[in-house]
């Protein structure tokens, strides 16, 4: 194998496929990225058995073959070269070798052979569609906050991808939750998804695909089935694995009589729980909302640093309330809202509280209360 690629176009692919691999492997052969070349191109590709990574970059191939190589040392390598470099790649079989040549820099490194390398079993896909990485974006985005990272309930260590009925008609949903608050994102169904099974795409899976979906107006090509989901650009194609569980009736815990409703500027919202949380053990980072007549008073009281308060000027005009939340929570979910305002919608100080954004009801968030 030989061939001649620009360091940009190098980076950028050994950058996306060295992400996925596990800093720590037993098995050596995992902790190496596969490249091939051939045609007019070469392929990089890496795996930690549950997620598969191919990018695809343009290269003047004098001879076709592959190798493996470490990722995280290729890629710290190619890094460091300087900009508008043309790396010379060549593979010295005899020795077992790579030969990385830029300018006055040489590196040689150790190969593993490429048999030994791992195939992903392939997958009969039950839906094959388009979405554009704006919506994928956004679906993950908002969801993902909210995923569990409890290893013992591993059905909620992802985003539950699925079609949902709705009275507009059939939604792409995702839903995500840790017990503690919940993120249910709704998008227009795209063409040809009818018949996607409902999946949990597993955390590490969505922080990868995050990194494919850059450009809002990219057509992402998705491929679903009960076991594996795949997503793929021209240049970059990602297999996971599914998680392998039943996701909860999640429509169960979503209040549908909550009628108490509170607007607030979210921004301003979310810097005044950020202030008043300052003096907040980190163990319950408990805060108060007093809410009456047009004014909410955030406050919080921790016997052993003190205790702080702010009032917000909101649109409030039910009986008075008192409601405590995790700081932590009431901000991840201020943080969702594009719009201006954000709706609170209570019931009594007991019960989950519903969120949206402004009269926008594709996305809601539920949040649990806290004692105070």
């Amino acid at each position: 194998m030989k061939f001649s690629i620009e360091r940009a176009a190098l980076l950028d692919a050994v950058s996306q496929a060295q992400a996925v691999v596990e800093r720590r492997n037993t098995i050596p052969i995992l902790a190496n990225v596969l490249m091939k070349a051939d045609g007019d191109g070469v392929s990089f590709k890496a795996t930690d058995l549950d997620i598969e990574v191919i990018d695809t970059a343009v290269a003047q191939v004098e001879q076709a073959g592959g190798t493996t190589v470490s990722a995280v040392l290729f890629h710290e390598i190619v890094r460091k070269l300087p900009d508008g470099a043309l790396v010379q790649l060549r593979e010295d079989q005899a020795q077992g070798r790579l030969e990385v040549t830029a300018g006055r820099s040489h590196f040689s490194l150790a190969t593993l052979d490429e048999q030994d390398f791992p195939v992903m079993a392939s997958s009969d896909y039950a839906a094959n569609f388009s979405c554009k990485g704006s919506v994928l974006r956004r679906l993950f985005d908002k969801t993902r906050f909210a995923i569990s990272t409890e290893e013992t309930r591993y059905y909620l260590n992802g985003v539950y991808m699925h079609v949902a009925e709705t009275g507009d008609g059939q939604m792409l949903r995702a839903v995500a939750t840790d017990g503690h608050r919940l993120a249910r994102v709704d998008a227009p169904l795209p063409k040809d998804a009818e018949g996607m099974p409902g999946v949990i795409v597993p955390r590490k899976t969505v922080d990868q695909v995050r990194k494919l979906l850059s450009d809002d107006d990219a057509e992402i090509a998705v491929s679903v089935s009960e076991t594996k989901i795949r997503f793929a650009t021209p240049a970059i194609t990602l297999t996971s694995k599914v998680i392998d569980g039943t996701f909860p009736d999640y429509a169960r815990v979503i209040p549908s009589g909550n009628t108490r409703e509170m607007k607030v500027d979210a921004a301003d919202f979310a810097k005044a729980v950020d202030r008043v949380a300052t003096v907040s053990s980190e163990r319950s980072r408990a805060v108060k909302l007093s809410l009456d007549e047009d004014r909410l008073t955030l406050s919080v009281n921790a016997p052993d640093s003190g205790a702080a308060e702010e009032e917000l000027a909101v649109a409030y005009s039910d009986e008075k309330l008192e409601i405590g939340f995790n700081a932590k929570y009431l901000q991840e979910i201020a943080a969702q809202v594009d719009r201006e305002n954000a709706v609170f919608l209570f019931n009594d100080a007991g019960d989950p509280t519903l969120m949206r954004e402004g009269d926008d009801q594709s996305a809601i968030y539920v949040v649990m209360p806290m004692r105070v």
